[in-house]
């Protein structure tokens, strides 16, 4: 029993210092990462403007509970276009997320339901 406890005691030990030695390497990365942020390519300002409109709107409908999977996923494709520098891509998905919010924000005013006495 006790050989057994030692062997998983091990392996858990072996593991964590594997996990200590991936932060380690990614740290060292971090002045890359930076750089390509930098490199992005620049979207209009409208466009920007957009997204952090459909950002704060989509925000406030997770805060609420009312996010709907459609502004979610537009919000998604709003900013993956704009890393890619897409401005016309970016205006149509966070317009559509800003869309989907307001009309989430509508079908939460409905009355519930009531099935029954």
């Amino acid at each position: 029993m006790s050989k057994v406890l030692l062997a998983l005691t091990s392996a858990a030990l072996l593991g964590l210092a594997g996990c200590a030695d991936m932060n380690a390497k990614t740290s060292d990365s971090a002045p890359a990462a930076k750089s390509a942020e930098a490199a992005k390519p620049a979207i209009s300002a409208e466009a920007e403007a957009a997204l952090a409109a459909a950002q704060a709107d989509v925000k406030d409908a997770k805060a609420k509970n009312i996010l709907w999977t459609t502004s979610e996923n537009a919000l998604k494709a709003a900013e993956a276009a704009a890393d890619k520098g897409d401005s016309a891509t970016v205006l149509k998905q966070a317009k559509l997320a800003s869309d989907h919010v307001q009309k989430a924000r509508v079908q939460a005013s409905y009355p519930m339901l009531k099935v029954g006495d």
